[in-house]
């Protein structure tokens, strides 16, 4: 097993000016630049394309999945796709969102044991037949999501998030990718203060 990048990080000094304006934004926001930024950047168009759908994703107020929602799907996915980045680096956002410093860790090892609500519970249930069975995705599966009160296009970024982070779960796991050493910690404990 690998615990380096099979292929090299992007030198931020090499990049296309906007490529590098949107990682000092992330570096001057996070405190660190993740490895993935640096990683997709050795092709920049296909890094514009995975970070203009995961922003249309992830970024986006309409609907009522809340940010904490949305990582839990990616952390929950992921760790069903053995995607040891996604789910070290979206489980810290998960920590932080919903503030509960185990939820991760209780997602990432079976999300039916987790103390999460009902709903998130059928959000789960959905995304993770999406994840791995959507080919068997009928009517069936929407009323119980109805029913929590998700609508019809809930519905879909719930399957968008899944079925995108299943590319980047691939990308990531293949390419060897390592998590930054910051997520681990990330809503674990208190971040330092300037």
């Amino acid at each position: 097993m690998t615990t380096t990048n099979r292929y090299p990080l992007a030198d931020l000094k090499d990049l296309p000016a906007d490529i590098r304006t949107a990682i000092l934004a992330e570096q001057e926001k996070a405190g660190f630049v993740p490895n993935v930024f640096l990683g997709l950047a050795r092709r920049p168009a296909e890094w514009r394309a995975f970070f203009a759908y995961h922003d249309a994703l992830m970024l986006k107020e309409e609907g009522s999945l809340t940010k904490g929602d949305r990582e839990m799907i990616v952390t929950t996915t992921s760790a069903a796709n053995k995607c040891l980045y996604c789910v070290v680096a979206h489980g810290a956002l998960l920590r932080i969102y919903e503030k509960k410093p185990l939820v991760a860790d209780q997602v990432a090892v079976n999300y039916l044991k987790a103390d999460i609500t009902p709903r998130q519970r059928a959000m789960l249930d959905f995304a993770m037949k999406v994840c791995e069975r959507s080919h068997e995705i009928d009517e069936s599966d929407f009323p119980p999501l109805h029913a929590h009160g998700f609508d019809d296009e809930d519905i879909w970024d719930i399957a968008a998030i899944t079925a995108f982070f299943g590319l980047s779960n691939r990308l990531a796991s293949f390419s060897g990718m390592q998590p930054n050493n910051e997520f681990f910690l990330m809503g674990r404990v208190p971040r330092e203060k300037k």
